[in-house]
């Protein structure tokens, strides 16, 4: 497929797919004429990369991370070392420290919308002044 479609497949810009590229995150075959070709694998990929990404993880760390990581056109790859691992669950333990404290930013929220709500006057005890007057 080409670049056009695969962004539309993956829901990615084709100059992040680019990029991704320029960061060796992705590959493509040249057509002749110099085209951008990719094998159906690579919607998958894309989708890896971009949820890599959104865990907080650079182009340098995601590079690292994939030849390990399985895709659809086969197993892992052997290149994982000890150190990657130990990087990778430290990466793991940020995250986890992400959510507790947005956890603990959520019930702060809550604590605060319950006790702003139960300042606020009920309908009944404060009528409506912008309907309109009956006499």
């Amino acid at each position: 497929m080409r670049i056009g479609e695969l962004a539309r497949r993956s829901g990615v810009s084709e100059r992040s797919l680019r990029y991704y590229e320029t960061q060796g995150l992705l590959r493509s075959e040249r057509t002749p004429g110099g085209q951008r070709q990719y094998g159906d694998w690579a919607v998958d990929r894309v989708i890896r990369i971009q949820a890599l990404y959104a865990a907080g993880l650079n182009s340098k760390k995601i590079a690292q991370l994939l030849p390990c990581m399985r895709d659809t056109d086969g197993g892992p790859s052997e290149i994982a070392t000890p150190r990657l691992v130990t990087e990778l669950t430290a990466e793991r333990h940020r995250i986890d420290r992400l959510i507790t404290d947005l956890i603990r930013s959520r019930e702060v929220l809550d604590e605060a919308i319950t006790t702003a709500s139960a300042l606020q006057p009920t309908a009944a005890s404060h009528p409506d002044t912008t309907g309109p007057v009956r006499e």
